[in-house]
């Protein structure tokens, strides 16, 4: 019999993420573990540590310096010792030593190179020195879309041909029956939906001022729903411009943030929302169009970076920079109840092209093209 082909999965950012690399990590995860034994060995290879998650500078130095060791020294070993052919990392960084196994990391955006801004100059420097060169490395980088594969061989010079698209899927939503932050969310009310860690990139306080035009020409009963946390980060973060935007706007009652929810919680809003509307003007994938398909909901995305590529003609597209086109398009949608269900239908033939199943059975032929 041939040996069976070993891979070794870097599971430790399931440790602290909360966004969708951590949804992206743990659906690969759960399809790989089905997958385990068919001429393929996965090995999930953790660390032995607790992961700190707080905001103490010291601690977070503290971590950084962890996080490294871990890339590349623990892990290798670990790697090393199960025999790995494959070393697979869906957080950017991948070992710079090569142990008798290949590493293929996943990079989900060009984020780093594009608003550097948003992010310490620790990360910016570690990421520089360590998880671009050992990308070189790697004989195949994965990317979420063609969208972020030409801006990464944009930014980075990595060669085209060693970056290979391969597309995510909806997270599945398991509703435990937990109920505790949609309580003050008139779920009876029609609603517009957005899901997402409130980044700046988000863009949510256009979509908060073309709520408020779209109010201002009726729909009394309209609420927008923001569902999501802010991120820790304050650089990311868009906190203050939303409260004030919020405030300005004199719809304090009508436009709800919801803070973390959970998978029973998040399915509930999808399941009653009216629409989706993604405003975002910087999207690697844009996980949320694909959620939102799978609850028959009319999608409405910016009409830049990957989120076309993503919602194909299921969606309507609208100029994220342009209130009064943002709020024309969200009322041609609510005005036309056709119109919504032509979307709806539309979506779910998309969604028919995007899983979780496929994507892991895609990465299983990447691995087996390195060895």
């Amino acid at each position: 019999m041939p040996k069976p082909l070993i891979i070794g999965v870097d599971v430790r950012d399931l440790r602290l993420a909360r966004t969708g690399t951590r949804t992206y990590l743990e659906e690969l995860v759960k399809e790989f573990k089905k997958m385990n034994g068919n001429g393929v060995q996965f090995h999930f290879l953790d660390t032995d540590f607790p992961v700190y998650t707080g905001n103490k500078k010291i601690f977070k130095l503290i971590e950084h310096a962890r996080y490294q060791l871990w890339k590349q020294l623990i892990l290798p070993i670990k790697a090393f010792s199960k025999n790995c052919n494959v070393i697979f990392c869906t957080d950017n960084f991948v070992p710079l030593i090569h142990l008798g196994y290949k590493t293929i990391p996943v990079f989900h955006d060009a984020f780093f190179f594009e608003n550097p801004e948003n992010y310490g100059r620790l990360w910016l420097w570690l990421y520089k020195r360590t998880a671009i060169p050992a990308a070189k490395r790697s004989p195949f980088i994965v990317t979420p879309t063609k969208y972020a594969k030409d801006q990464i061989a944009r930014y980075t010079g990595i060669a085209e041909k060693k970056l290979v698209v391969i597309y995510e899927g909806p997270k599945f939503l398991e509703d435990h029956g937990s109920r505790s932050n949609t309580n003050s969310i008139p779920l009876d009310s029609s609603y517009l939906l957005h899901v997402g860690t409130l980044f700046k990139r988000k863009n949510i306080p256009a979509l908060i001022n073309a709520f408020k035009q779209i109010k201002a020409s009726g729909y009394p009963k309209l609420k927008l729903v923001l569902a999501g946390s802010f991120p820790a980060n304050s650089q990311e973060s868009d906190h203050s411009l939303i409260i004030d935007t919020i405030e300005n706007s004199g719809l304090r009652d009508q436009v709800v943030l919801t803070g973390y929810l959970s998978d029973g919680e998040l399915a509930l809003l999808y399941k009653n929302a009216l629409m989706y509307v993604f405003p975002s003007t910087n999207e690697g994938f844009g996980i949320p169009i694909l959620e939102a398909f799978k609850y028959n909901l009319p999608v409405l995305v910016a009409n830049n970076t990957s989120l076309p590529e993503v919602g194909g003609d299921a969606v309507l597209q609208f100029n994220p920079f342009d209130i009064a086109d943002m709020s024309l398009k969200i009322k041609s949608v609510l005005d036309d109840e056709h119109l919504r269900k032509q979307m709806a239908d539309k979506g779910r033939q998309r969604l028919a092209g995007f899983s979780w199943e496929k994507a892991a059975l895609e990465l299983i032929e990447v691995f087996r093209k390195v060895v």
